[in-house]
């Protein structure tokens, strides 16, 4: 009775039925060894400390992994704690307890990171043509430039992209681990590919559809998503006919999850800081290092919060800090200050993405810049106006023409960025 009471608790809490279906079989798994070595234990009254220490010994020999015990120690442990916690049966002693020390060490996992010369097969544009359905296609860019776990990918909604200030295009998905909404930044060119599947799924079901990947067969109202199962067989024979081979010409197997790791990895040899990567797979960690990192970007978050910021039009660029995209959009944001800060601004470059520009440039649709910026911007004007001048005795029309550009940028930004300067001025006069 405990146990069925147990179980519909762990599904009442919002757990899925596949981690309740595990919590009974710890359960289970612990009557066999009462059964197998103490079958004198007739019910909680006589389970205490050292029946579990003969447990734990008894399940090293049993036929299955570190993991697979660490589950079976750990949903006792919690079986034990709701009893506690909700007064189910007096009877069970305060030394039925396991410590730390108790649960069975892992193995340190060996990284699951793909070399780049399998990744340079897989991401030939040749290699992905050869994809025979464009979902299957679309899913691998979003796995790869996204970092989503397949789950979220397959699931995603119709409406998925959302915009910031500056336009930019973010991927909203749900974490199907973590239970939550999440966003992503993305680039222009996998913004396109998702909005051409939209007009697939439109083609089809042109009253709509909740989700940008349906299932493509038994579903004729469109009302079942793609299953995470089925791409995984996609991805394996799209494998197989694109013949991708390690550095000693074997085949290549993978899972739809090292695209997640190889997301992250290159994020890290881009010295991408540890907590903007944590905000961009939407990991949950309590590690010392990423609680100290996330105090530090609160800190710093603050300041760009308060402070403003100008793109090239001279326009203000705001952060919403109760926004949808307000993780996202700082994950980006943080990435451009930390690793590409400029003389006289910030590069509002999404972090996937290269910058094409050799120098910082004046005509970039995402720089940013602020008053802090003020001096450098008026030399900078100061310089310009000078090329200007030099170009057009020279007869260097082209110059002139590029250079006129930048001046119009730089009056624009100044002028803006100036008000908030004069503001300051007359708020501490």
């Amino acid at each position: 009775m405990r146990t069925k009471r147990w179980a519909r608790w762990r599904l009442t809490s919002g757990l899925s039925v596949g981690t309740a279906f595990g919590d009974v079989q710890a359960l289970t798994k612990f009557s066999e060894f009462l059964a197998a070595v103490a079958p004198d234990i007739d019910g909680l009254a006589s389970i205490d400390r050292p029946l579990l220490e003969r447990y734990l010994a008894w399940l090293t020999d049993q036929p299955a992994g570190t993991s697979s015990n660490e589950a079976r120690v750990g949903g006792l442990h919690l079986f034990f704690q709701a009893i506690r916690q909700h007064g189910w049966d007096d009877s069970l002693p305060t030394t039925a307890v396991f410590f730390t020390g108790d649960f069975p060490r892992r193995r340190q996992r060996v990284t699951r990171y793909l070399a780049e010369y399998v990744m340079a097969q897989v991401e030939q544009p040749a290699n992905l043509d050869r994809w025979p359905y464009p979902e299957g296609r679309l899913i691998t860019l979003i796995l790869i430039r996204g970092g989503l776990r397949v789950s979220s990918a397959a699931n995603l909604d119709f409406d998925c992209l959302l915009h910031d200030g500056q336009n930019a295009p973010y991927l909203r998905y749900y974490n199907t681990k973590m239970e939550r909404e999440a966003a992503v930044p993305i680039d222009e060119e996998l913004e396109a590919a998702i909005r051409a599947q939209q007009r697939r799924v439109l083609d089809r079901w042109p009253d709509g559809n909740p989700h940008l990947f349906p299932r493509a067969r038994m579903n004729v109202d469109g009302s079942k998503p793609l299953s995470p199962d089925t791409y995984r067989a996609w991805m394996q024979r799209w494998l197989a006919t694109c013949d991708v081979r390690d550095e000693h010409g074997q085949p290549v197997h993978l899972t739809p999850h090292q695209w997640r790791h190889i997301f992250a990895t290159r994020l890290i040899n881009r010295d991408v800081p540890q907590e903007v990567i944590r905000v961009l797979l939407d990991h949950e960690s309590n590690e010392m290092t990423s609680h100290y990192a996330k105090i530090t970007d609160k800190t710093i978050r603050r300041h760009w919060e308060q402070a403003t910021k100008v793109n090239i039009k001279g326009e203000r660029v705001t952060l919403d800090p109760d926004g949808p995209l307000t993780r996202a959009q700082w994950a980006k944001t943080r990435y451009g200050m930390a690793t590409q800060t400029l003389s006289n601004g910030y590069c509002g470059l999404p972090v996937q993405r290269s910058c094409p520009h050799a120098n910082a440039c004046l005509t970039c649709p995402v720089f940013l810049t602020g008053p802090e910026f003020l001096p450098e911007l008026r030399e900078q004007r100061h310089r310009t106006l000078t090329l200007i001048d030099v170009s057009k005795a020279k007869g260097q029309t082209r110059i002139v023409e590029m250079n006129q550009q930048v001046l119009g940028n730089l009056d624009r930004m100044i002028g803006e960025a100036e008000k908030d300067e004069q503001e300051a001025d007359a708020d501490a006069g």
